[in-house]
């Protein structure tokens, strides 16, 4: 298994986070720096055709995305499971997964970032003004999801981690590095904590990771 992955990379991030649930460990590691620009050397497009992390290989196949990674990991090494046995939970989780992956993340990736900054003109309050306002609408719906629903419980759902988890941790560590307001999401906090608290979800922390800086 050879993973590409860059340590402050969100999506990166999710998948070390589910590889640890897993008792998974890649047999190899490439960093692709993505301030570095690295993501579009050619090299690496000749990996991952939409210059973005994670990519993983494995048994000559390249996969993409880290959702679509982490479905095959749990689908190849089903224990622990990330995602609940009964179709109803499992579209449940995967709704709070894709809140976050899907319309919280896409538009405050670092590309997105560079973009507004680099062919819009706009500066570093701006642009933090832009994350925390789709942070703040997102977390919204999370939360309401979240605090309303019986399934949710230590985690998002019951009591062991899942896909939900993976992805909610990573989105909450952006919030809090680029400061945006926290405290009307206690459902979303109290679920991280609890996530944070487990060794898988500590050993992925960005700070941690070897190309830290």
């Amino acid at each position: 298994m050879k993973v590409y992955g860059y340590f402050r990379s969100s999506a990166a991030y999710r998948l070390r986070i589910a590889l640890n649930l897993k008792g998974l460990a890649a047999e190899e590691q490439v960093f692709v720096h993505l301030r570095r620009k690295e993501q579009s050397a050619p090299d690496y497009l000749a990996v991952n055709p939409m210059g973005l992390v994670p990519a993983l290989e494995e048994n000559g196949q390249i996969l993409t995305q880290s959702l679509a990674i982490i479905e095959y990991l749990d689908e190849t090494r089903p224990e622990p499971a990330l995602l609940p046995r009964d179709p109803l939970d499992r579209a449940w989780v995967r709704s709070i997964a894709l809140a976050i992956a899907c319309d919280i993340h896409p538009i405050n990736n670092l590309r997105v970032l560079n973009h507004l900054r680099d062919r819009l003109g706009q500066d570093e309050e701006s642009r933090n003004a832009w994350y925390a306002h789709w942070v703040a609408e997102g977390f919204a719906g999370v939360e309401a999801m979240l605090a309303r629903d019986p399934r949710t419980g230590t985690f998002c759902y019951g009591e062991t981690p899942t896909l939900a988890d993976v992805c909610l941790v990573p989105q909450l560590f952006n919030a809090e590095r680029l400061n945006c307001p926290l405290d009307a999401y206690p459902t979303i906090r109290r679920i991280a904590a609890a996530a944070r608290a487990l060794p898988a979800f500590q050993a992925a922390e960005p700070g941690r990771q070897p190309d830290a800086e």
